[in-house]
């Protein structure tokens, strides 16, 4: 059998352009752990079904063929053995009760020096944080340390490389993805008491080193206690840095983090709750009307169309012809652009289709789009170079120019999506904000028909994953073990799935914009109340976030047994941070805070214009007039 794994090297540079199409950024940090040669096993996060081993292998340092594990069974048929193969993967034979049977193919592979490929979770899932991760690598990365032991094997030990994957959205098109390499576990620390002849031995071990590897992962990925909590932070990430692509990649995962812990300290501030509430509330509305705050802190709305503006009718047309003026121009942008875009669309509807196919799993909504837009381009780029091959008479400089066009067009689509895709969003949301503001107020939603989009839509649980299980990634908690007792673990929110339609932007926009304006100034009184606090006044902290910009308090251990005892004992550790370092900490990475309160300068904002209501409910309502930036005027008074 030959070691060459083609098909690898097929199925990954198919992936390579797949992944290069749908993501803008694929960020590789830490890839200088990853050795040149050797047995490695790696073990990944495994939060977006098969987009996560395609990036895995597309962005592993050093180009290396990664191993994957597959069912054993599969390999009993010749032809699909050579396909398993040569694609990469190596049998596990899960029925035997011999772990060295268990893992056979895997000691083959690590022996030859070959990088092994896990996924410990051991099922795809969405959450707010790491829920489980399984002693399957632990256990094959001892197994071959003994083996390698008896047999006398030379060289380099096995080692461990934690790797996770981190999307800035992972189910959204042209959004961003990290895949951090953590250093090495050695199994020096390890192996002593795996070769032990004690009973329960070789098990602690296994349960140690796991241990160490969900240490690794947990503080290299974002982790909440709830979806409300991570939902609150990204709403206050999304108003601090409103341009989606400001955040630099390094930088995210402890960005997130850092406001996921703040958002978890729920005696912060005395109004706390007001703050959540107004952020869910808003970042609620925009998952029901599929906005983001990126494109309406952008929109090119100037202040004269604002109903409440006073200007002349004429004037008024001419604004908004030039308003229509610009959509033309954002629909076109360059001539040239048009018609790439009309060859990629039928890849776009297929997408959007994959994408409804899965609506509530949103960790599968990615692979789908994926998916669906590649097999669309496998139909779409030959037709497309026979067409021009025949137009040029099947010659074979005709051959070359037809190739050479759809490269070109693939390419050329590729370069200037980013901006031709968040100029026809902001477009958009501008003639539906403009529809929404110069509706009757008798068309608004009533507050009790509104209820229903203001809490936001969590996924269904998966049923391959165990809550009851002790987790060590609740911030402000010990991760240095599996066992870590929780300081605040609150209940999550009941599952809510049910689809909902998405409501008319003329009757739900005025809402959008002043639930906006409360979110924005909510956090602006949060972030000041903090900073004047006091030097004394502290929030929760992830262990490994406080052991870099706080302190972290220890008490004596607990002795916590885990199916029979085979445990170490548990110290419960908890993570703190100043709240004025946390400002500051954010300040220095590019957060707004000190405009954050004018942020509704050249945005709606509340005003007592009192023309109209919406229901009895809301006879008081404030009105929304449209205030015009520094920006604006300076424009309109030149």
């Amino acid at each position: 059998m030959s070691d060459s794994k083609v098909l690898h090297l097929v199925i990954r540079r198919i992936a390579d352009w797949s992944l290069w199409s749908f993501f803008t950024e694929v960020r590789v940090i830490g890839g200088e752990h990853v050795p040149l040669d050797g047995p490695i096993i790696v073990t990944a996060t495994h939060h977006n079904m098969m987009i996560d081993p395609a990036i895995l292998s597309s962005s592993f340092p050093h180009r290396r063929v990664l191993h994957y594990w597959s069912k054993a069974s599969l390999f009993a048929n010749p032809v699909l053995s050579w396909v398993l193969h040569s694609s990469g993967n190596i049998p596990v034979d899960r029925k035997s009760k011999n772990r060295q049977d268990l893992f056979r193919g895997t000691i083959e592979a690590l022996a030859r020096g070959n990088a092994v490929a896990l996924f410990p979770e051991g099922t795809s899932y969405t959450e707010p944080r790491i829920m489980q991760v399984k002693d399957g690598a632990a256990w094959a990365a001892l197994e071959y340390t003994k083996w390698a032991a008896e047999n006398g094997v030379k060289g380099p030990g096995v080692r461990i490389i934690p790797a996770a994957i981190v999307y800035t959205n992972k189910s959204k098109y042209r959004s961003s993805v990290i895949v951090k390499f953590g250093e090495p576990v050695s199994m020096d620390e390890y192996k002593e008491q795996f070769f032990s002849d004690l009973e329960g031995a070789p098990r602690a071990a296994a349960k140690r080193l796991t241990g160490a590897i969900e240490r690794e992962l947990v503080e290299a990925t974002i982790n909440a206690p709830d979806w409300d909590t991570l939902y609150s932070a990204r709403m206050a990430r999304d108003l601090l840095w409103e341009d989606e692509r400001s955040i630099d990649l390094e930088e995210f995962v402890t960005i997130s983090q850092t406001l996921v812990d703040l958002f978890s300290t729920t005696d912060a501030t005395a109004n706390f709750s007001t703050v959540r509430r107004h952020l869910l509330g808003y970042y609620s509305l925009l998952q029901s009307t599929n906005l983001t705050n990126s494109v309406l802190s952008s929109l090119p709305l100037p202040p004269m169309l604002s109903p409440s503006h006073p200007t002349p009718l004429p004037s008024r047309l001419l604004t908004l012809s030039v308003l229509i003026r610009d959509t033309l121009v954002a629909l076109t942008r360059l001539p040239f652009f048009l018609i790439p875009l009309l060859l990629h669309t039928p890849v776009y509807v297929m997408g959007r289709i994959g994408a409804r196919l899965v609506e509530h799993e949103e960790e599968t909504q990615a692979q789908n789009k994926a998916v669906f837009g590649l097999l669309s381009c496998m139909m779409i780029y030959p037709a497309t170079f026979w067409a021009l091959w025949a137009m040029l008479w099947y010659t074979g400089f005709g051959a070359l120019v037809a190739a050479f066009t759809v490269w070109a067009f693939a390419y050329y689509h590729n370069r200037l999506i980013n901006d031709i895709y968040m100029n026809l969003k902001r477009v958009i949301a501008a003639w539906r904000v403009l529809v929404g503001v110069w509706a009757p107020r008798r068309w608004e939603l009533s507050l009790s028909a509104l209820s229903q989009y203001t809490t936001p839509l969590v996924p269904p649980e998966n049923p391959w994953i165990d809550k009851n299980r002790p987790n060590s990634s609740t911030p402000g908690t010990s991760s240095g073990t599996l066992h870590s007792l929780p300081v605040q673990i609150t209940d999550e929110p009941p599952v809510r799935i049910a689809s909902r339609r998405r409501p008319s932007s003329r009757r739900i926009m005025r809402h959008l914009l002043r639930a906006r304006g409360e979110a924005v100034k909510a956090l602006a009184e949060f972030l000041t109340t903090l900073e004047a606090s006091g030097e004394e006044k502290s929030v929760i902290a992830s262990i490994h976030l406080a052991k870099r910009f706080g302190w972290v308090e220890e008490n004596s251990p607990t002795s916590l047994a885990d199916d029979g005892g085979d445990s170490d004992p548990v110290t419960d550790a908890r993570g703190y941070r100043r709240a004025r370092e946390v400002i500051a900490f954010l300040r220095s990475r590019g957060a707004k805070i000190a405009t954050l309160d004018r942020k509704i300068e050249g945005d709606w904002a509340l005003s007592s214009d009192e023309d109209g209501t919406a229901g009895e409910s809301e006879k008081d309502e404030e009105d929304l007039v449209w205030v015009p930036s520094s920006t604006s005027l300076k424009q309109e008074d030149d």
